[in-house]
């Protein structure tokens, strides 16, 4: 193995080790699930600036082609966290984009793949939420250009591009399947990173999951369909749940950037029966070029 591949087992044995701050988890069964959608649902990557921020009081920089945006915090905090919201806001923001006061939010909120979250998964995770410490840290205001810097471009964004809807299970396809489908196309969200996008920064649900050219950080984002020269047709089923787990490629190169994060803040914490659900629906998509 390559040194790739030993940072990748050290970056995999440190994100099953650490464990969130918060209550003590196996007393209430919602916030135990909660911490759980928590990992799945990516939250931590952008809601914590990095190894050394405030654990969900607010995310590091995301570049994009509009500009920059920073997570908000997401702790108890009355002042400048969710210690205001009731259950009923919180769930209007991740499945809606709309903040309490009506506000859309912008789409670097990946609430498009939120939205057909369940209300379960929502609760449980609101759950947890309201166990974490209370941070009392401002958020970071965007960085955007003109016109993107008026809330009403969100507004008209969202009315252009945004159509509330629920996951509905595929009856021809097993229990697997449809899991890893919920987990990749919502609560994980992959395609908001693995997908082109419009001018307008809309994801093109024609080439889903088929890389991006443009993504965080301006880097290339790679294909994720089984295509066999340019995306992950050469894989095979542990090769990828290997790679959920602890970030080493079946080459024994070990992923960086975004993915790093993604994987020791998200991948590397669930089950092994998710990882296996990820890679059966990502491996029975049609192989797609990439942009």
């Amino acid at each position: 193995m390559g040194r790739g591949g030993l940072v990748g087992l050290v970056v995999a044995a440190a994100a099953v080790i650490s464990m969130a701050p918060g209550a003590a988890l196996g007393e209430d069964s919602a916030a135990e699930r909660g911490a759980y959608i928590l990992r799945a649902a990516g939250c931590v990557a952008c809601h914590t600036a990095g190894k050394d921020g405030a654990f969900l009081a607010g995310g590091p920089p995301l570049e994009t082609p509009f500009g920059t945006f920073y997570a908000p915090n997401i702790t108890p905090d009355r002042n400048h966290g969710l210690g205001g919201w009731s259950q009923a806001d919180f769930r209007q923001a991740v499945k809606h984009g709309r903040a309490p006061s009506g506000a859309a939010y912008y789409p670097a909120f990946p609430y498009p793949s939120y939205r057909a979250m369940t209300d379960a998964d929502l609760a449980d995770l609101w759950a947890y939420l309201r166990t974490v410490p209370a941070i009392d840290q401002a958020d970071k205001p965007h960085d955007l250009a003109f016109p993107f810097n008026l809330r009403m471009a969100a507004t008209a964004w969202r009315a252009l591009f945004f159509e509330a809807a629920d996951f509905v299970p595929d009856p021809e396809r097993d229990a697997a399947w449809n899991r890893g489908a919920y987990l990749v196309r919502h609560l994980g969200h992959c395609g908001e990173c693995h997908s082109p996008r419009g001018r307008l920064g809309a994801v093109d649900p024609d080439r889903a999951l088929s890389g991006n050219r443009s993504g965080p950080e301006g880097k290339k984002v790679p294909n994720v369909t089984p295509h066999a020269d340019q995306g992950i047709g050469g894989w095979s089923e542990t090769d990828m749940t290997f790679f959920l787990k602890t970030g080493i490629l079946p080459d024994g190169d070990v992923a960086g950037g975004a993915m790093e994060d993604v994987i020791r803040d998200s991948t590397a914490h669930l089950s092994d029966e998710d990882r296996r659900a990820i890679a059966a629906y990502l491996r029975s998509l049609a192989p797609l070029e990439g942009p």
